[in-house]
């Protein structure tokens, strides 16, 4: 009697320990997505960034006051902030900042075109990765600059030239990107898809891009951080009528006059681009990844 008592416990006890497990799982699972307070974002997300610009300005006033230096040389916020409202009454803020980023993410959809199926090339092919795989590597570390002068060469003073530079900068960073993202998926992934008829194109859009698409999406942010140095690389030794007034053709201009207002300002509307650019598309993008797999545990 004793006996059957205890196996009876035992069952009990073990049914309620899987199915403690079970609700465990459950909850790893069950991503939660309430929304976040409004409170809580301003004094995590908000806040933060902005204490540290006032305390930037702050500092850059005081070595203004402590004249550390000539005022030529390091003009005071005020002087940045008057050629920024002088530009904007003259109506030509605007369209100096969409010339730079229409142009920077145009190139960067097609090196993103190019280097995508490159980098599944690479990635996918023993041979191809050994032909070209180094040089890849090699252009990956190569400074964008250098492609300026033949660019010019070639092409001409003209976008096509811009777009080329754009190119040879970012190209090798995507499908760099994309081939580190396929290197890290596990074998058992395509053995499953291939037992289950995943091969070829299939099994690359299926089982390969989104097991590396964390790899992938570190390639493209990589990408397009080349993609807009490069453009400033073009846009500050390349200058023709023709091309427009961009950002880096604004911080030349600045040098040339002697500007340092002029210069603080392109330096920091493109500082600006390349956060807006990332707050806006990159780190949503890999929020969702990391929603999708599980996580993120608030959104």
């Amino acid at each position: 009697m004793a006996s059957t008592e205890t196996t009876e416990v035992r069952k009990t006890g073990g049914a309620e320990d899987l199915a403690g497990l079970e609700a465990g799982l459950d909850a790893l699972d069950a991503v939660q997505s309430h929304r976040t307070p409004v409170r809580e974002v301003l004094l995590k997300k908000v806040l933060p960034p902005l204490t540290a610009v006032a305390l930037v300005l702050a500092v850059w006033q005081v070595l203004v006051w402590a004249e550390v230096t000539d005022p030529s040389k390091l003009p005071s916020p005020s002087a940045v902030w008057d050629s920024l409202s002088e530009m904007w009454m003259q109506g030509t803020l605007i369209e100096v900042v969409w010339t730079s980023v229409s142009r920077g993410l145009l190139g960067f959809l097609l090196a993103l075109a190019i280097g995508t199926p490159l980098g599944l090339l690479v990635a996918r092919v023993p041979f191809v990765r050994a032909a070209i795989g180094p040089i890849l590597s090699g252009l990956q570390s190569l400074p964008s600059v250098a492609w300026v002068p033949p660019a010019v060469i070639w092409l001409g003073l003209n976008n096509s030239m811009m777009y080329a530079v754009i190119l040879l900068g970012a190209v090798p960073s995507i499908a760099n990107g994309l081939v580190s993202g396929v290197d890290q998926v596990p074998p058992l992934f395509l053995r499953a898809g291939r037992t289950l008829g995943a091969t070829g194109l299939r099994g690359t859009w299926h089982i390969v891009m989104p097991a590396a698409l964390p790899g992938y999406v570190a390639g493209l942010k990589q990408g397009w951080a080349f993609s807009w140095r490069s453009l400033m690389a073009a846009e500050i030794i390349a200058s023709s009528p023709d091309l427009g007034l961009g950002l880096g053709q604004l911080l030349e201009n600045g040098r040339n006059n002697f500007d340092m207002a002029g210069v603080f300002l392109a330096i920091f509307l493109i500082l600006i681009v390349g956060i807006a650019i990332d707050l806006l598309i990159f780190s949503p993008l890999e929020r969702w990844i990391l929603r999708s797999r599980g996580l993120l545990v608030k959104s």
